[in-house]
């Protein structure tokens, strides 16, 4: 160690290989390039040409290496070394006779799902690769439900979220004139054609600004433009309406002493809506928490312990009202609603919530998908595949019940009768359930002891 020394070989690299003999050096730097010397004082003077190098390949070959990939990986780090009782070697003779049929890498995919689907279990992906596809031309939207009215078409609702919200349709912008009611006539001066879908029109347009010929009447005459940028999609936008429409029933019907909390999944942004939402309402003398649709993430430990952490103790103060401690607490009576939608994390979260007796479970039994997680592993072209290496068991050593979900406490059926007219049976369930709870054990309100002397 006395005779080594440290020296810089390259000031500014993004990133480097080193050859198999220890002589060179791949640096990659501002998406380019080039081979040194493993010796101090480098420099980048001869940028490789890599946009034309080329190389040949077998794509068969390709597609028996991708499938003994999946298939050793499998074998090797399955969480289950008995294979869920398969003949693992069965199911490669099985399968592999199969990729002589493949035609494309669609094929190829389609074969590798059916070989891990034959283990039963979830998180078991296959996707993505070099992929035979078209170009895509995706459609811009509006944010608005259409109406046709003297063969024109008209804005009959504009979707609006929360007012807090951060995501709203390009009509709700400042500034720009538009209203329900309102005739959308021309798109980039070519006028709405009544014969085909309105969004025919704005193919090819999403996330782009576009000049609208917009009216109060269904003629030309005193129209004007407005422009706007159109929505590459329209998913988050209606979901979060969704959340402020079921948000205000509750209040309503609660007369504000019920909160709601939407958790979409328990990844980044289902932490962010628990979070922002159960903090904002700590005020309130119950909660809802719904989970349906809950497309998962993390494993939910620690959402169900800040759910159900007890006040420990409180704090007067001269100049101001009493505190708690911890201060993010609230000990009211608490309801989960699930479905069949939510899996993975989404099926984490009411197993723990009903296991730890933090409070009520409403709605159909979820999906059904604790063998995991979906650790990712790529393949020679690319493509991804997933090896679930774990399985969760409670604390009284029974195994999640994969493929069946959680069961309801309370089982409530999604009446379609009912939510076409705008009336959501689940929802209106929780709501009862934890007026009722508050009847029976109405909120404890500790008062400040008497002033000592001293």
């Amino acid at each position: 160690m006395e005779k080594r020394k440290e020296e810089i070989i390259l000031e500014d690299a993004g990133g480097f290989d080193i050859s198999a003999n220890s002589k060179k050096m791949l640096v990659h730097n501002r998406r380019s390039y080039y081979i040194i010397d493993i010796r101090p004082k480098q420099r980048l003077t001869k940028r490789l040409r890599s946009n034309e190098l080329e190389m040949m390949i077998d794509p068969r070959a390709e597609w028996k290496q991708m499938f003994m990939d999946i298939w050793r990986k499998y074998r090797d780090y399955f969480y289950d070394p008995g294979m869920h009782g398969i003949d693992w070697e069965g199911v490669r003779k099985q399968y592999s006779a199969l990729l002589k049929d493949a035609v494309t890498r669609w094929d190829v995919n389609f074969v590798l799902g059916e070989v891990i689907a034959e283990l039963n279990a979830s998180h078991t992906y296959v996707r993505g690769g070099e992929l035979e596809q078209g170009e895509r031309q995706n459609v811009g939207l509006l944010g608005i439900d259409w109406a046709l009215e003297n063969s024109r078409f008209r804005i009959n609702r504009i979707v609006e979220a929360a007012p807090w919200d951060d995501i709203r349709s390009p009509f709700k912008q400042p500034g720009i004139k538009v209203k329900e009611g309102d005739f959308i006539l021309a798109v980039n001066g070519r006028p709405l054609d009544t014969n085909k879908d309105p969004y025919a029109a704005f193919q090819g347009l999403a996330g782009k600004t576009v000049s609208l010929t917009v009216n109060d009447k269904p003629g030309m005459q005193g129209a004007h433009e407005v422009i706007v940028e159109t929505l590459r999609n329209e998913t988050l936008l209606r979901h979060r309406e969704w959340i402020e429409q079921n948000r205000r029933r509750v209040e309503e019907a609660s007369n504000g002493r019920v909160g709601y909390i939407y958790m979409q999944d328990t990844a980044f942004n289902g932490q962010n809506q628990l979070i922002r939402q159960f903090y904002s309402q700590l005020d309130r003398d119950g909660f809802i928490i719904d989970e349906r649709f809950n497309s998962g993430g993390q494993l939910a430990n620690r959402f169900v312990e800040l759910l159900s952490r007890p006040i420990v103790h409180y704090l007067a103060w001269r100049h101001s009202k009493e505190t708690q401690q911890p201060q993010k607490a609230n000990p009211g009576p608490k309801v989960m609603l699930i479905n069949g939608w939510s899996g993975s994390g989404g099926d984490a979260l009411p197993f723990t919530f009903q296991d730890q007796g933090a409070g009520l479970v409403i709605g159909m039994r979820t999906y059904g998908a604790l063998i995991g997680p979906a650790v990712g592993h790529r393949l020679v072209d690319g493509g991804l595949h997933t090896v679930p290496e774990g399985r969760i068991y409670s604390n009284r050593g029974v195994w999640f019940k994969e493929g069946h979900g959680v069961d309801p406490d309370i089982e409530v059926i999604d009446d379609p009768s009912q939510l076409s007219k705008g009336v959501d049976p689940q929802l209106e369930r929780a709501i009862k359930e934890v007026l009722r709870m508050l009847k029976e054990n109405p909120p404890k309100k500790v008062g400040k002891p008497a002033y000592q002397k001293r």
